[in-house]
């Protein structure tokens, strides 16, 4: 089967065409990767790419309750164990970088940060905290020109981090309703400057970190995640979805960087992508084209050999399976994980299935 075969992304040879999806899984205590998140890692490395969990390029961006950042020299230590895990065993791994946006709650965060977006419009509904248990999201800053210049400065620095710790690339969260889906999506931003009001406005923040990340790491290593019909933290369609991405993709592709991933939450209950943007995507964007959602291996192989995606990621089955791709290859029965472990501390549900 073409999905267990060796392939290439960019300059990287994957040992086959799977990847392992972000998965959030908040065992990252105080902000820092640790031993634990190595060995989850390590244990992973069979997959042809493994993506990590989003990590936050500034203090501001640490929305939920101990998921891990890359913006000082205790993060970077601690990944530098994750990397030399899975290079060790000869894995390749991305850092997926996730500003929260106002995704957050100050529970969360340190003194002296902001809740920002790109419009003051508050999240439904609630988040965790260790602190004081389910709270209200907080209505966000809405953020200054300099507050997003700064931001821009804060992912280039987050990627140049993250090649130095070892990483092969970085994948960009433009998904799933963190800020810079909060910048490109209308339901979201309601901004009447040069970053909101129109198509390519809404674009704009999101072109502008994309192009510093590649200038500062080279588009070879610079991948992206988007989610169009996504409805995760208050998104959804909107009016031109297709061809907002169909022309988003193509601009992503004219800087160069080695994928796009698309995200399709449907078997999760989300509103399906629509087959259309998914080939409008893959046609103006000249790089590899990651399909992910609810993909079992035979979907995956029919995916690939119809050349609708380059690589397919899985990420549900990863966290019981650390040997899926074995399991997949030998048509073994798959582990069922521990839904009440996905998001508690310590190795029970994480690293001992």
């Amino acid at each position: 089967m073409k999905l267990f075969e060796p392939t290439k992304l960019g300059n990287l040879e994957l040992k086959n065409h799977v990847v392992m999806a972000p998965m959030t899984r908040s065992r990252a205590t105080g902000n820092v990767p640790n031993d634990l998140l190595a060995q989850f890692y390590g244990q992973r490395a069979g997959t042809g790419l493994l993506i990590t969990e989003g990590t936050s390029p500034s203090a501001n961006g640490l929305g939920y309750a101990r998921i891990p950042g890359l913006f000082n020299e205790a993060q970077a230590e601690g990944w530098k164990k994750v990397t030399q895990a899975v290079h060790s065993k000869g894995g390749k791994i991305f850092l997926q970088i996730m500003h929260t946006g106002r995704a957050s709650h100050p529970l969360n965060m340190a003194p002296g940060t902001k809740v920002l977006s790109s419009s003051p419009v508050k999240l439904s509904g609630q988040m965790w905290t260790d602190a004081k248990g389910l709270q209200d999201y907080p209505a966000p800053f809405e953020m200054t020109v300099s507050d997003i210049a700064e931001a821009v400065g804060e992912y280039a620095k987050c990627a140049e981090l993250a090649v130095q710790s070892g990483f092969d690339g970085v994948e960009l969260h433009a998904a799933n309703g963190y800020l810079l889906e909060q910048f490109l999506n209308s339901n979201v931003n309601k901004r009447t400057d040069g970053y909101g009001r129109t198509p390519e406005g809404r674009m704009r923040f999101v072109l502008e970190v994309a192009e510093a990340v590649v200038r500062k790491i080279g588009g070879e290593r610079t991948g992206i995640r988007v989610s169009p019909y996504g409805a995760f933290n208050d998104t959804g369609a909107f009016e031109g979805v297709d061809s907002f991405y169909a022309e988003l993709s193509k601009k992503l592709s004219d800087l160069g960087l080695v994928y796009i991933h698309i995200v399709d939450h449907s078997s999760m209950g989300a509103p399906a992508v629509s087959a259309e943007v998914k080939r409008l995507i893959k046609q103006n964007f000249k790089g590899a084209c990651i399909l992910s959602g609810g993909y079992d291996a035979e979907r995956a192989e029919k995916d690939l050999q119809d050349g609708k995606a380059d690589l397919i990621a899985f990420g549900r089955p990863f966290i019981s399976n650390p040997d899926l791709v074995e399991k997949l290859k030998n048509k073994l029965p798959l582990k069922q994980p521990d839904q009440a472990t996905f998001y508690t501390a310590g190795a029970a549900g994480y690293t001992d299935y």
